[in-house]
């Protein structure tokens, strides 16, 4: 489907983008434009890759004008761009709406534009149940894709949603702070050790871009089935693929962290389709006429648990480390 076409990333410069661009370089992608506000990191990533495949645009998502001409003859987009450090967006709320809703709104506004074919955004766990102002502002920019959705004609931009758990050794994660501690001789550092978090590679994150790619439809969200792991867990995983004979040091809970990460919620699960491998979640298209659901109500509705961190299959320590040992960092 990419046979000949361009590809937009925003926020390109990250862990996706560049996972995306060693995925998708070497195929017949006509092109892949990155758009970001960091000068630096592109210029890093330019030398790096090398490749007249590649395009950069400098702009940010909060201003429109910035990133409309990014957009133009652009056939598929994948919206990366993001604040995505929970304890960050707990200090600095608005920078978070800014950025994740009214900043996503704009791409949405390029897309539609701009003819794009399809555009997925990228969304968290943290979204579902959200507790934090991270995954406040990741809910509302998911409400706001749907919402944008139903607007749409169908010879319109197709937007659709992913939802991941944790990226593993994705920019800011724990991973790299626990091996930063270990080559300084530092003892690891843990919050809660019975927390659980979903465990994906970044190749996991762009099989679920590519199968919403292939697949989705107007304001369908997608979840990837994933396993997880508590923290004390991965952290002694870390430690004994490192050699290093020593106990995690736990700190405590930082803020808006919870103890277990869903991915899809009870309310999602009941109209959630389970697919190979992932869930699809269609969009509530209902309307705004309130009378006819009050006086008929959804006789559908059943109880199902969510799906989350705490009921999925668990990894033990030997688990972790053959997941971890997928990564580069361990290789």
């Amino acid at each position: 489907m990419f046979k000949d076409k361009i590809l937009l990333i925003t926020g390109g410069t990250g862990s996706f983008g560049n996972a995306v661009l060693d995925r998708f370089l070497t195929s017949d992608v006509k092109e892949i434009r990155v758009l970001s506000r960091d000068e630096k990191k592109q210029e890093d990533m330019r030398k790096k890759y090398n490749n007249d495949k590649l395009k950069f645009y400098i702009g940010d998502v909060r201003d429109y004008h910035s990133i409309e001409g990014a957009f133009i003859g652009v056939d598929y987009v994948f919206h990366a761009a993001a604040l995505k450090q929970v304890p960050s967006c707990e200090f600095y709320p608005i920078e978070a709406v800014k950025t994740n809703i009214l900043g996503s709104d704009n791409v949405i506004s390029a897309c539609v534009k701009n003819g794009v074919k399809k555009a997925i955004f990228l969304s968290t766990d943290k979204a579902a149940y959200p507790i934090n102002a991270m995954g406040m502002s990741k809910a509302l920019m998911e409400k706001n894709v749907v919402a944008r959705s139903r607007q749409l004609r169908p010879e319109d931009t197709v937007l659709c949603l992913t939802r991941y758990g944790n990226v593993m050794a994705s920019r800011g994660s724990v991973i790299p702070l626990f091996l930063d501690q270990i080559s300084e001789g530092k003892p690891i550092t843990i919050t809660n050790p019975d927390m659980t978090r979903f465990m994906m590679t970044l190749e996991d994150a762009v099989d679920l871009v590519l199968y919403a790619f292939k697949h989705g439809e107007q304001g369908d969200l997608f979840v990837q089935k994933a396993p997880a792991a508590t923290i004390d867990t991965l952290a002694k995983a870390v430690l004994e693929l490192k050699g290093v004979k020593q106990e995690p040091v736990s700190i405590g809970t930082r803020h808006g962290e919870k103890l277990y990460e869903v991915l899809v919620t009870q309310e999602e699960m009941v109209k959630a389709i389970s697919l190979p491998g992932f869930f699809r979640i269609p969009a509530d298209n209902r309307n705004l006429n309130y009378d006819k659901f009050i006086e008929k109500g959804l006789k559908e509705f059943a109880h199902k648990d969510a799906y989350h961190s705490h009921n999925t299959e668990r990894l033990d320590v030997e688990g972790m480390k053959k997941l971890l040992l997928k990564l580069d960092l361990f290789k």
